[in-house]
């Protein structure tokens, strides 16, 4: 399309610059049909002469007739060379109609017509010097067509004339070039002022591509982004789905054990006071395990809804340690567990909140004798490094894969893995004690080899 309105442009250009060359040799040959109607041979030579003298770029004006019977030998030659196209002048005149032919030798241009005054040899050349007529004549009426906006070049094989150009450019080489009517071994050419059409169209094509691939990589990026989010939309709709499961499980079988054993007693049909300690035994540990999983979901809940606050002080992190420590050796000797608890020769004082600090070492230790299988070994670690007080909890339990470390630590997440998956639970564990040390500007961090257990650590800054 550029390229079409540039060969427009150079059309209407080609047509104006040959109009006016057209214009001057009418005014040419009309002046020699005025002088040529003098009779005095004296008269008639010297207004030739005073016509040559005004017009520079003309060098001399010579007359013959259809028999090609002129002094100039050259000119003869000439013509019977180019024979077809003065009968075709004479017919023209015949028909009334003034045609001026050109006809080119060297470096000059000679103009025939044919002269109304039948009384002398009525055909006449006008020989111009092409360089003269190109440099005087055409050149300024070139200047005011480009003006600003193009480089017009007239050339031929041996000389460029340049108009408006910036640097070197070869006009042969343009797309954009016509033939001069007046001179025809001439050629004009335009170009767009610092850049060729070519170029313009390169430009334009590499914009377009640039456009078309950010494009792609935006629609990819898109398609990727709303794949992405969809995924994770199914992903999530599947673990609530098994959270809800797990949860009714995790809720039904305390409350299954209790009604039983609540019932069982109630209706008297445990005798012996051994029993009835072991049934209430049951009861109450079912009412814990209830217990916690409902004030799991509630600070779940709450720390969603982002309502859950921390009253912060200065603690002794291996106090608290030491009293979950307490809390859960029995229990868990007694389920032939191996419980260690490493405590620092000195005090740890950290910024935390207690109770959570306290949830969330308990929800860690219970990770770590859930899925500790046939090996029960668990051990708690205290310590400082130079920026860090932090707090391990170490199994040898079944481990985690590359993948599940990933993801572990995200709501309602549970490992595929068969082993796992038939230990029931919520999911939310680790999501929470992500959350409390978020709170407490710790890290969290886990280090696991499937098959030979996991070790997880709190980091709090000194």
């Amino acid at each position: 399309m550029i390229d079409k309105i540039y060969n427009n442009q150079l059309d209407a250009l080609l047509f104006s610059v040959n109009q006016y060359s057209e214009d001057v040799a009418g005014r040419f040959q009309h002046k020699l049909n005025l002088v040529t109607e003098q009779d005095d041979p004296f008269s008639l030579n010297k207004q030739l002469t005073n016509f040559i003298e005004e017009n520079p770029s003309i060098k001399k004006i010579v007359f013959t007739d259809s028999t090609f019977n002129s002094s100039d030998q050259m000119i003869n030659d000439l013509l019977k060379l180019n024979q077809q196209k003065i009968k075709k002048l004479y017919s023209f005149k015949k028909e009334k109609y003034n045609r001026i032919e050109p006809i080119e030798h060297k470096n000059n241009t000679i103009l025939f017509f044919v002269l109304d005054n039948p009384k002398i040899q009525n055909l006449c050349g006008v020989m111009i010097e092409s360089d003269r007529f190109i440099r005087d004549i055409l050149s300024p009426k070139i200047l005011s067509i480009a003006q600003n906006e193009f480089s017009i070049y007239v050339f031929n094989k041996e000389k460029v004339y340049d108009f408006n150009s910036v640097g070197n450019t070869n006009p042969q080489l343009l797309n954009q070039q016509r033939k001069l009517w007046l001179l025809p071994s001439f050629s004009l050419a335009i170009k767009l002022k610092g850049e060729t059409i070519e170029d313009l169209v390169s430009q334009r094509a590499k914009t377009n591509l640039i456009l078309i691939v950010a494009l792609t990589i935006i629609l990819i990026a898109g398609a990727w982004f709303v794949f992405r989010n969809t995924k994770r939309e199914v992903e999530l709709a599947q673990v609530k789905s098994e959270f809800v499961s797990n949860v009714s499980h995790e809720l039904r079988t305390p409350l299954s054990l209790i009604s039983m054993f609540a019932e069982t007693l109630e209706m008297g049909r445990v005798k012996s006071d051994e029993k009835k300690r072991e049934y209430y035994s049951i009861i109450s540990q079912e009412a814990s395990r209830l217990s916690n999983i409902v004030n799991k979901i509630l600070s779940f809940s709450k720390m969603e809804a982002g309502k859950r606050s921390y009253c912060f002080e200065e603690i002794d992190l291996n106090e608290v340690v030491e009293q979950i420590y307490d809390s859960y050796s029995f229990h868990l000797q007694n389920n032939g567990f191996e419980f260690i608890f490493h405590r620092h020769g000195s005090p740890l004082k950290i910024k935390a909140d207690s109770e959570a600090l306290s949830e969330a070492i308990i929800n860690l230790l219970d990770n770590a004798v859930k899925y500790s299988k046939d090996k029960k070994y668990v051990e708690m670690i205290t310590g400082e490094e130079s920026e860090y007080i932090f707090f391990k909890v170490k199994d040898s339990g079944i481990g985690l894969g590359t993948e599940d470390q990933k993801r572990i630590f995200e709501k309602f997440y549970r490992v595929s893995n068969v082993l796992v998956h038939n230990t029931k639970g919520t999911g939310l564990g680790l999501s929470l004690v992500k959350h409390i040390m978020d709170a407490h500007k710790g890290e969290i961090s886990l280090s696991s080899e499937l098959g030979k257990g996991s070790t997880f650590s709190l980091k709090f800054k000194k």
